[in-house]
């Protein structure tokens, strides 16, 4: 609209980017279709003008051509949407990746053309010599640690970058306590709710919410992603998801779907909070504001920062970074090779190798789709590490929980992959983590006991991972929030009639009138509908509900239970799903009526 010839360019380097990605990593990037649904007349042409545009600068990396809904196909489409008052929709093509997979990808790939390598390093302070032309300080290298065994080491370079994100300027300040900082960290919150809140292959796009921030909500991973907010925060290794940003978020959705789509607090499965590096250019005029793209800068004593910018724009941001530190220092170096440059797992990848995983190995159909769509050709390595399961089918491919694909040799596998902890596993090689803290929460136990035995890590060295990797579950991804929906102040809002039915299926369990219902209550009960529950399941459903933690559910805890559960604040609890389920069960298996028989025998 402003003919702003900077965002012009920004826009196209973004989008030459991006089809750079899907072509080099075809297996973790794909093209997805998203949904803007239009509820006011002039905006359809307004939108279309718009998105129109933006196939436009795309060009010949155009993924494909949008196009307008009218109200009865873009409901076909999304039947999830809200139906009143909308005009129709727009539909247009971005790009989606497992960005975990891909950074990983990205470091292996460097792996393999000579870089060297190392996680869990922190820099201490930087090295600098003198210069014996200018008598100015140079920085040499930098002081490191292994933050898993605390051992300190140099690494001596002619050249030092410095890209570290939003703790850009706490490197920065090792170089020049007196450099201004131009980091100004913004927290951007994501929940994952059920697959259901979106159609497999369509994603939705509110461009205008409430407060002027977008929203979306996306299919990944067979659940539901959706986010986003931005708010300015403190930079620390360790962000916590905000109670108030979740239900921001999930206000937003209630404002585009379908009254009889009940968006319920209970069903984000996983929260977290990210930190946006977004910079203000040191070398600009105007220092406040804020710079849309990235920024290289070079310090006097030589240190190339790179701040700023986007993952798709990730190559070409490290190619200008390159350039400008090969000038800088008088490297010498052959021209950039990135571009089309295949990533880890992409050679060999076809959208049918997982028939081969299914036919060579035997494994089930859902795991191959996953472990190709994760490992691209290097599926095979996974495939040829795991185990036999000894049923008829799958071959192989023992499962860390039911509900999802991932398998016992992914965590074998992770740790070639340089995992070095039960974290790296469940957030930063598998995805467990970020889809549902609950299933997470559950697999690891088996995931502590296989690295363990693969590192031969000592049970005191167990114990302490299985903490760490829970904490991290329950402050950073959005297991307290989900745990604080149910607590000891929880407010039971019941009518009558309800406190009568929930305490007549509560003393159905509770038949000594004790006030309360243990492990042992349930399991004579569920014995007489001939149901069967392992003894240490059983204990974990009781768990959930047991707030006082003294191993019974009293009637109080039962009543806040059905309570939360009744305003969406919980959802899925396995006990109260299974108390409903036995007192069906047991009322039709009352005395059988003769009134109609004339009194029969």
């Amino acid at each position: 609209m402003q003919l702003d010839y900077e965002q012009y360019m920004m826009v196209k380097e973004a989008l030459r980017e991006r089809a750079n990605l899907l072509e080099i990593a075809p297996h973790l990037s794909a093209p997805l279709p998203i949904m803007l649904p239009v509820y006011k007349w002039w905006q359809l042409p307004y939108y279309w003008a718009g998105i129109k545009m933006y196939d436009l600068v795309a060009g010949a990396q155009c993924l494909k051509s949008s196009y307008v809904l009218s109200k009865a196909k873009a409901l076909e489409h999304f039947p999830m949407l809200k139906k009143d008052k909308l005009v129709g929709a727009i539909v247009y093509y971005d790009g989606q990746h497992n960005d975990a997979r891909m950074n990983l990808a990205i470091a292996l790939s460097s792996v393999r053309y000579g870089a060297a390598v190392a996680n869990y390093t922190e820099v201490m302070h930087l090295l600098k010599t003198k210069d014996p032309q200018s008598g100015q300080e140079k920085v040499c290298g930098a002081r490191c640690r292994d933050i898993i065994t605390g051992h300190e080491f140099d690494v001596k370079a002619k050249c030092v970058i410095n890209a570290t994100g939003p703790f850009t300027d706490s490197l920065r300040k090792m170089d020049n306590q007196e450099t201004k900082n131009i980091c100004q960290p913004s927290a951007g919150v994501h929940i994952v709710i059920p697959g259901y809140y979106s159609p497999d292959n369509m994603g939705l796009l509110d461009p205008a919410t409430s407060d002027g921030r977008i929203i979306f909500f996306l299919p990944w991973e067979k659940m539901t992603i959706a986010g986003t907010t931005d708010s300015p925060t403190s930079v620390t290794a360790h962000p916590i998801p905000g109670e108030d940003d979740i239900n921001f978020i999930l206000r937003e959705i209630r404002n585009y779907l379908s009254p009889d789509v009940e968006v319920r607090r209970g069903d984000v499965l996983a929260a977290w909070s990210g930190i946006r590096p977004l910079v203000t250019d040191p070398d600009s005029k105007d220092t406040q504001s804020i710079c849309r793209n990235h920024i290289v800068s070079i310090s006097d004593s030589g240190l190339v920062t790179i701040a700023g910018g986007k993952w798709t724009t990730y190559r070409s941001m490290a190619e200008e970074t390159l350039d400008a530190a090969i000038k800088a220092h008088g490297l010498s170096a052959a021209p950039c090779k990135s571009v089309g440059l295949t990533l880890e797992g992409g050679k060999g990848w076809t959208p049918t190798l997982y028939i081969r995983l299914v036919q060579d190995y035997g494994l089930e159909n859902e795991v191959a789709k996953h472990l190709a769509a994760t490992y691209g050709g290097k599926a095979f390595d996974v495939a040829k590490m795991a185990q036999v399961t000894g049923q008829r089918w799958p071959i192989v491919g023992k499962r860390l929980v039911s509900e999802f694909p991932y398998i016992e040799a992914e965590v074998l596998y992770a740790v070639r992959e340089y995992a070095c902890t039960a974290t790296d596993v469940i957030a930063r090689r598998t995805r467990l983590g970020f889809l549902n803290v609950q299933a997470a929460d559950e697999a690891l136990p088996r995931i502590v006991q296989i690295m363990g035995k693969e590192l031969d890590w000592s049970e005191e060295k167990k114990t302490e991972e299985l903490e760490t990797a829970r904490k991290f579950l329950y402050l950073e991804m959005g297991y307290r929030s989900r745990a604080e929906q149910l607590t000891k102040t929880t407010e039971i809002n019941l009518d009558t009639q309800e406190v009568a039915r929930y305490k007549k299926r509560f003393h159905k369990f509770d038949k000594e009138s004790k006030g309360f219902i243990t492990t042992v209550d349930v399991q004579q009960v569920l014995e007489s509908i001939n149901v069967q529950i392992d003894e240490n399941a059983l204990h974990e459903i009781l768990n959930e509900v047991d707030l006082n933690k003294n191993g019974q559910v009293e009637i109080d805890e039962f009543m806040q239970l059905m309570s939360a559960v009744k305003k969406g604040q919980v959802s899925d609890s396995r006990l109260a799903m299974l108390m409903k389920t036995a007192e069906e069960t047991l009322d039709k298996r009352g005395p059988v009526t003769v009134d109609r028989s004339g009194g029969g025998f």
